[in-house]
């Protein structure tokens, strides 16, 4: 379902933008991933909406089928990344899990601001992102997907995610079409 709708209490959370994931390879230049990111934060912050960071410092301890990767994690490893506009009112959250809202204080955050709407974006569309929408799904927040605002580091694990998954539990696009939506407000 495409973007028709922004919250007047909508909320952006940006997953896993850090220094220790710029090293694997993605689909997309993570460059252009943080320039939108950077055009949907200053939309936020304009309207006071509230914008949260979230970083990878660990992974969740259950056993998997799939092999874990173990990363060495350098002193700058949960870092965000160096072209992220961030700012002093900018919510920074730590995470040890795949979604957002696993052990951090992401849903007080929310609630506390009265937020309806989350736009979501980041690394990995098929995991950290995915993950935090399903969560956010469930916990009865409506869900914005910006596919251009996110990237992933397998093609097949990324579309069937944005065909598959994502439809089922949000409205996806692009940037553009939030900021449309913000323009349109603002003119009206």
């Amino acid at each position: 379902m495409p973007i028709t709708t922004l919250d007047d209490k909508a909320a952006l959370i940006v997953v896993d933008l850090q220094k220790g994931i710029a090293a694997f390879p993605v689909l997309r230049p993570l460059d252009e991933i943080a320039e939108n990111v950077n055009l949907l934060s200053r939309a936020f912050r304009q309207r006071k909406l509230p914008v949260i960071f979230v970083v990878a410092a660990g992974a969740s301890p259950g056993r998997t089928d799939a092999a874990v990767r173990h990363m060495e994690r350098s002193g700058d490893f949960a870092d965000l990344l160096l072209g992220l506009e961030v700012h002093p009112d900018d919510y920074q959250i730590t995470k040890y899990a795949r979604g957002a809202f696993s052990r951090t204080e992401l849903e007080d955050i929310l609630r506390r601001h009265g937020v309806t709407q989350v736009v979501v974006t980041g690394v990995a569309t098929s995991n950290g992102v995915e993950s935090t929408a399903r969560q956010a799904y469930e916990l009865a927040f409506n869900v914005v997907l910006p596919t251009d605002a996110m990237t992933d580091a397998n093609a097949e694990a990324e579309a069937y995610s944005v065909t598959r998954i994502f439809p089922r539990m949000a409205e996806t696009g692009e940037t553009k079409a939030i900021l449309d939506l913000f323009k349109r407000e603002t003119a009206g």
